[in-house]
């Protein structure tokens, strides 16, 4: 064994045509450096194992196959250690690989094992998933007619890939609503696109994350650019929404964090996140390299339930360093990293090896990143065209109100701000709650 793979995201993700973990890793060429003291195989435990497959090939019902034996055994064994330690058969592994590319089938769904049920981490953005309707936190009790109590997280999954373009029936219970909830998704090739951005209004910017891939410290880079030049090089604060964000690539996530920090004026020795394991090898810092992009801009975190891994790295960092304020709700929570260990035969194992830690040395595995300001995901009722209008009132909506041309030039840009700020409010009540915490504290910085 001459490789290992590093992850930071541990889920299944119901993403390709079989279950998967949707993969966080630093190249494959990384060397494994240090080899723990090798110890004595205990011969008594290895005896009863070889009895009860004995048993098992002698008496069991039906014939069953030494390799699935040994498969069986060796999942059996991973399975026990802790949620995301994993072994990985031939289509897994492929899919691990795969999956870090932004391109691949299945539904777009991030899910985890919750009391005998099959919970939602976070759908993907544009996936079937997303379009569903699907939400964070929502536990699903039914794939189609099969209910999912006890079938177990594999199996679970198993049944919910297959061909691009055959639909699946979800029923999920969600907090919030006294009935269940079914959902047709119709399975898809899907490419996650990582990086999206466009400017909210003058001078403010807006970049989501969806996962963070190979490529998306380099694209967000360039959408950077493209909006300091959009603003003529004034950005008056910037939006980082990483919600429903499962993680991803752990450099990926160095490399978001590093293009909002200057490594010159950095306590915690410039580091964005380190990592401490049994073995030399898994003692990793990796530190914020090069300059801040948006020349030190106001800028919001945003985050949920389903902000996890390689966004809480990143939110956990701007957090510490005090370059952020982070907005939302309480991430999730996973702060083990784990190493993919290849075996023969395109096999390998996914093993926990290492816990990771901000840079001032919080550890958040099942804690998650408590945001500074703290905004439910409330859905606001749409109002009707008259109370719309009420909304909008200023003094050129009074009858008789005295009006210069100059002036009229003024009401009528505020009243399309007020009109623009009112459709985000009921569309997405949070990102509207971010947009005026970026204002005031834009205001506050200029005073």
């Amino acid at each position: 064994m001459k490789h290992k793979i590093i992850l930071i995201s541990g889920y299944f993700a119901v993403a390709l045509f079989s279950s998967s973990v949707f993969a966080a890793q630093q190249p494959a060429s990384t060397p494994i450096t240090t080899t723990p003291p090798a110890e004595k195989l205990p011969l008594a435990d290895l005896e009863r194992f070889t009895t009860v497959m004995e048993h098992i090939r002698n008496y069991y019902v039906k014939p069953i196959e030494d390799p699935a034996l040994f498969e069986n055994a060796i999942r059996g064994m991973m399975a026990g250690l802790d949620p995301h330690s994993a072994y990985l058969d031939q289509e897994e592994f492929a899919e691990l690989k795969a999956s870090t590319s932004g391109k691949f089938g299945g539904l777009g769904i991030e899910v985890t094992l919750d009391d005998g049920y099959i919970k939602v981490i976070s759908p993907i953005d544009g996936t079937p998933a997303a379009k569903s309707g699907l939400q964070t936190g929502d536990l699903i009790i039914k794939i189609d007619d099969t209910p999912v109590k006890d079938l177990g997280l594999r199996e679970a999954v198993d049944r919910m890939r297959g061909k691009p373009g055959t639909d699946i029936y979800l029923t999920v219970v969600r907090k919030g609503d006294s009935k269940p909830i079914k959902l047709k998704l119709t399975r898809a090739i899907i490419n996650v696109v990582s990086v999206t951005s466009k400017m909210l209004e003058d001078g403010y910017a807006y970049i989501r994350i969806a996962q963070f891939q190979s490529e998306t410290g380099s694209e967000l880079v360039k959408a950077l650019k493209t909006l300091q030049k959009n603003s003529n090089n004034k950005l008056k604060g910037v939006i980082l929404d990483l919600r429903n964000n499962p993680g991803g690539i752990l450099e990926a996530s160095v490399q978001t964090a590093s293009a909002f920090l200057d490594k010159d004026k950095l306590p915690y020795d410039k580091v964005v996140v380190f990592t401490k394991g049994r073995i030399s090898s898994s003692q990793v810092k990796e530190k914020a390299t090069g300059k801040d992009l948006t020349n030190g801009a106001p800028m919001i975190v945003m985050v949920n339930g389903g902000s996890a891994s390689a966004s809480e790295i990143v939110a956990g960092a701007l957090q510490d360093y005090k370059r952020a304020i982070i907005l939302g709700t309480q991430t999730f929570g996973k702060a083990s990293v784990q190493t993919v260990l290849p075996l023969k035969d395109q096999r390998g194992i996914k093993l926990t090896t290492a816990l990771y830690y901000t840079p001032s040395g919080r550890s958040i595995q099942a804690r998650g990143i408590v945001p500074d300001i703290v905004v439910d995901n409330v859905t606001l009722p749409t109002p009707t065209k008259t109370q719309a209008d009420d909304l909008n009132v200023t003094e050129a909506n009074l009858q008789g109100h005295l009006e210069t041309k100059a002036d009229a030039t003024v009401v009528a840009a505020d009243a399309t701000v007020i009109k623009d700020e009112t459709a985000l409010m009921y569309k997405d009540y949070q990102l509207y709650q971010a947009l005026n915490a970026l204002k005031t504290q834009q205001v506050l910085n200029k005073s």
